[in-house]
């Protein structure tokens, strides 16, 4: 197995090799997470700080419980009760962190590029747990191992990406991930929810939900991003569950044994009907929110050994 990165701040600079090694080794991780004692000593003696500059429930959970279970000290910062707020700059704080000797640095920020700051300023290995419109690397993979264990394989499937496309960090990883496997990416949702850079994805695009979910092997929702709009992208959150929300009659255009996935947290009867979401024939949701903790558990080894087999200065 092998893999040289010493962080992981996107899947841009991820080769199909790396990600493989990531899915493979997070394959053994749910073997361990499924047993009666989900303990390993991999990152024994390592310290590992999560710092969330925006409030997270699955992805702050899945770190801290990844790294507990790795045997590592795990610290949750308060970024609300940080020195952030008395005027203390992101790097100023980085510089602190690095002084007290952490190995692993996870960090979920509003701003796109502000984790690559971090990386540039510290000598552990840094995580990507969201940053503004960039990414969200752990995700992606999440996503993909979940998908390689319900359908065998991931390549040449066809995939929808639905929704808020223009405003999600989920998305970006995820169309760079799935191309990067030789999948066929579509991006379905209204022209105000995609990026105006679209051309330059490699992608299919759809306005029409139908149109755009015929034959495809993966239905993947996103969420409003409501937070991160400030005009009118939909007209009323009834009409885009009209046009956009997925139901049955909407799945039904799919293959007949497409997944259905959903990064979280969901609007239930605004981007998939609560009922389907629930389909344990083909919703994989809750599958997502067990593989981010193996995929996480992954990455966190996988970052650690690299850091320790690379010379002093070396930077990747």
């Amino acid at each position: 197995m092998t893999f040289r990165a010493e962080h992981l701040l996107g899947i841009e600079h991820l080769s199909p090799t790396d990600i493989t090694a990531i899915l493979d080794l997070a394959d053994q991780y749910v073997d361990l997470n499924r047993s009666d004692r989900k303990h390993s000593e991999v990152l024994a003696g390592q310290t590992q700080v999560n710092m969330f500059f925006e409030n997270s429930t699955r992805t702050q959970a899945s770190f801290e419980i990844a790294g507990k279970r790795l045997g590592a000290d795990v610290m949750n910062m308060a970024m609300q009760a940080s020195s952030i707020k008395k005027g203390e700059t992101l790097i100023d704080t980085a510089l602190t962190l690095n002084a007290m000797h952490p190995d692993l640095l996870v960090v979920r920020h509003p701003h796109s590029g502000a984790v690559n700051l971090l990386a540039e300023k510290v000598n552990c290995a840094v995580l990507n747990a969201g940053d503004g419109r960039h990414e969200h690397p752990t995700q992606a993979l999440l996503d993909a191992l979940t998908i390689r264990r319900a359908k065998g394989r991931l390549h040449r499937l066809n995939v929808a990406i639905c929704g808020d496309i223009a405003h999600s960090r989920v998305a970006r990883s995820n169309i760079l991930l799935l191309g990067k496997m030789e999948n066929r990416i579509r991006l379905v949702g209204p022209p105000t929810l995609m990026p105006s850079e679209i051309d330059q994805f490699g992608v299919e695009v759809y306005e029409d939900m139908r149109e755009g979910l015929e034959d495809v092997d993966v239905v993947m929702m996103l969420r409003l991003q409501r937070e991160r709009m400030d005009g009118g992208f939909i007209p009323s959150e009834r009409e885009y569950y009209h046009r956009y929300g997925l139901d049955a009659e909407k799945l039904s255009h799919a293959k007949n044994d497409a997944i259905v996935m959903h990064p979280g947290p969901m609007n239930r009867g605004v981007e998939i009907d609560g009922t389907l979401a629930d389909d344990i024939n083909r919703s994989v949701i809750q599958e997502q929110v067990e593989m981010g903790v193996a995929v996480r558990m992954a990455c966190m080894e996988l970052l650690v050994k690299a850091r320790k087999l690379k010379p002093v200065g070396v930077m990747v």
